[in-house]
């Protein structure tokens, strides 16, 4: 079985002084997928590059404490791919890919469209500046899993208070109907409602008001899959046992063969 792991840190610094390390070592994950990791290089410490047991690889932001996204995995990858290729994305540190065989696991940061109406057109520019990587790698014959913070809900299910967010970056119709688009155009799954299509199932909750207490969160975390690939999928789940991040973790469980 290979457990694949994916965590908005809101900070690793801080995601570290939660406890998320301690609890990464019981995980027995073979990749963990990080986003908003809000460090520079020099920020890591050697736990944070090389947990027991696994290396890291990073992307990380030119602008301190802002965005960044990592992998780690018991298994040297074959190949690393940092960025897309596209400057003013790739200086945000928001896409790295590493290859194992036939798999390539994808660790995504979507920009988050909520501060500004500025930050909303970079969120839609990145969205369609990012179609045709995702065309690509399903086009290839490889398996594919994109893991991450997308920073969309994409169904009423998928959040708490959708009524009265249909015109809130996240949850705004022209976003949902792209995600659509990812799984309906292009083929991929969304591999936790494979596996899970209970109510209530959020990754995220905002710092305000008593969201986390009464559960109004927010699903925005996924782990999107070529469709072979997801159809392996054995188990998932959202952990919230302790807090880490404004994220939860999400852990998928796939029959693959993942060799350490």
């Amino acid at each position: 079985m290979f457990r694949l792991v994916t965590l908005n840190l809101n900070g690793i610094r801080s995601a570290a002084n939660k406890g998320f390390f301690d609890w990464l070592a019981a995980q027995n994950a073979d990749v963990v997928c990080l986003q908003e990791v809000k460090a520079q290089a020099s920020d890591l410490t050697e736990t944070m590059r090389q947990p027991p047991g696994m290396k890291g690889w990073f992307h990380l932001s030119e602008r301190k404490g802002y965005s960044g996204v990592g992998i780690y995995s018991r298994r040297e990858p074959d190949r690393i791919v940092e960025g897309l290729g596209i400057a003013d994305i790739d200086a945000e540190g928001r896409y790295l890919q590493a290859d194992f065989g036939e798999l390539s696991v994808i660790s995504l940061y979507l920009p988050s469209g909520s501060s500004s109406e500025e930050r909303l057109a970079i969120k839609f520019s990145f969205m369609e500046r990012f179609i045709p990587r995702l065309h690509l790698l399903a086009q290839s014959g490889r398996h594919v899993v994109v893991c991450g913070d997308w920073n969309i809900a994409h169904k009423e299910i998928d959040l708490k208070n959708w009524r009265s967010n249909q015109k809130n970056s996240g949850f705004l119709p022209q976003e949902r109907a792209w995600l659509s688009g990812v799984f309906d155009a292009l083929g991929y799954l969304d591999v936790f409602r494979l596996v899970d299509q209970r109510p209530e199932q959020y990754t995220w909750w905002s710092n305000r008001g008593q969201a986390w207490a009464k559960n109004v969160g927010w699903r925005l975390d996924y782990q999107i899959a070529t469709p072979d690939f997801a159809r392996r999928a054995r188990a998932a789940s959202i952990f919230k046992d302790a807090r880490f991040s404004d994220h939860a973790p999400l852990t998928i469980d796939y029959d693959y063969p993942f060799d350490r």
